[in-house]
Order: C-alpha cells, then sequence, then structure tokens
C-alpha cells in the first residue's frame, strides 16, 4: 500500500474530506481516533496489507505515519 493510499483510506475511516491527512498529524489531536476507530484501522490493515495488528502495536503509535510504518512493517504478519 502506497503512502497516498494510506492516507485516503485512513480519511475515509476518520471521515474527513480527501487531502486533509498529511502524515504528521498527532492520533491524539485527532478527534475521530477513538476505540472504533482503533478497531476499524485494525481492519484496514488486515484487508488492505494482510497485516494482523494487536492493540498494543498500535498503542504505541503516536502519529499517523506511524501507523503507516506498522501497515508496511515487513516483520509484523
Amino acid at each position: 500500500m502506497t503512502r497516498g493510499e494510506f492516507l485516503l483510506s485512513m480519511e475515509e475511516l476518520l471521515e474527513l474530506q480527501p487531502g486533509e491527512l498529511k502524515g504528521t498529524e498527532k492520533l491524539s489531536d485527532l478527534e475521530a481516533w477513538d476505540s472504533l476507530a482503533v478497531v476499524s484501522f485494525m481492519g484496514l490493515a488486515r484487508t488492505k496489507a494482510g497485516k494482523t495488528l494487536s492493540p498494543k502495536n498500535i498503542a504505541s503509535s503516536e502519529c499517523v505515519d506511524d501507523l503507516f510504518a506498522l501497515v508496511n512493517d515487513p516483520v509484523l504478519s
């Protein structure tokens, strides 16, 4: 998944306008980033990148780019 595809998917997930996310946004500053968004992100990672992420993996992320790194981490499956 390219970074652009990822950002578009995250904007859909968070119900944001296309082009609104740049990647540097802190997750804690995103109003829509809540427990439901975490579960939705886990589904997105599974369906679009074939990654099974745990809440612990996600909790260590501070910004949108950290989530992108998780989705593209070759060590995680």
